[in-house]
Parts: C-alpha cells; sequence; structure tokens
C-alpha cells in the first residue's frame, strides 16, 4: 500500500499547491480589482475577468488530481496495489502541477494587478489588458498537458 499512498500524496499535493497558489494569485488581483471598482463600479464586468483569470490554475489542479485517481481506478472502487516505483512515477506526474501550477497562478495574479491599473486608467484598452494575464495562463496549461502526457504515457501500472 505504501506505492498508493504516495500515488496519493502527488494526487493531492497537485490539487492543493495548485488551488493554493490560485488563492494567492485571486488574491493579490482582488486587492487591485477593489481599488478600481471602488472609484469606477461601471467596470465591474472587466475587472471580475481579470480578478478570475488566475483562479483556473486551481481548476488544472483539480481535473490533474482527478485525472489521476481515474487513471488509478479508484474511482471505480478498485484498490490497486501499487509498486513503491509505480507509486514514485505517478507522484511525479504531480510535480507539474504542485510547481507549473502554483507559480504560473500567483504570477498571473500579479499581472492581472497591472492590468487592472491599466483597465483604471484607460477603460477603452480592457481587451488588450486581458491579454497581459492570458499569456502566463499558457504556462498553466502546458504543465496540465505534462502531467496528462506523463500520466498516460509514462507510468506503467
Amino acid at each position: 500500500m505504501l506505492g498508493l499512498a504516495i500515488a496519493l500524496i502527488g494526487a493531492a499535493l497537485g490539487a492543493g499547491f495548485a488551488a493554493a497558489g490560485s488563492g494567492k494569485g485571486v488574491g493579490i488581483a482582488g486587492e487591485a480589482a477593489a481599488g478600481v471598482l471602488a472609484e469606477k463600479p461601471d467596470l465591474f464586468g472587466t475587472v471580475l475577468i481579470l480578478q478570475a483569470l488566475p483562479g483556473t490554475q486551481g481548476f488544472y489542479g483539480f481535473i490533474g488530481a482527478f485525472l489521476i485517481l481515474m487513471r488509478l481506478g479508484l474511482l471505480g472502487g478498485n484498490v490497486p496495489n501499487l509498486t513503491l516505483e509505480q507509486g514514485l512515477m505517478v507522484f511525479a506526474v504531480g510535480i507539474p502541477l504542485m510547481i507549473g501550477e502554483y507559480v504560473s497562478a500567483i504570477w498571473q495574479g500579479r499581472a492581472s494587478a497591472a492590468a487592472l491599473q491599466m483597465v483604471a486608467q484607460k477603460p477603452q484598452t480592457s481587451g488588450q489588458a486581458i491579454i497581459i494575464p492570458a499569456l502566463v495562463e499558457t504556462y498553466a496549461i502546458l504543465s496540465l498537458i505534462t502531467s496528462i502526457i506523463l500520466l498516460f504515457f509514462g507510468v506503467k501500472l
């Protein structure tokens, strides 16, 4: 059962770090959002998008953990007997989620906060402002895709 425990720790840490990064990123953007809305409440729609963007990494971590549980067969009620090596391989699947999602969420929060300042000064730039933190999203998606590739093509169960 040690292999299974290590695999589950990898899934849990992947989801947990992604959620923690999203919480921090959304909080960073939220501080800036509150300042913008205090002066320009009519910008709520744009402000909401910019604040919500760093929250996507939490969803990616959840998806990664869900796929790990699915691949292990736990969602079907099976309890696999994994070797230590197999458990470590599954744990490794969670590493891009742990690091990539966590870090990108925080930086996306910072980029969103900067974009919010841009929108506060020039509301007509909202389309351009959304692109700035959206570029950070690319690396969150790459982290999730890396975990999926490792899970389905790198792990031998």
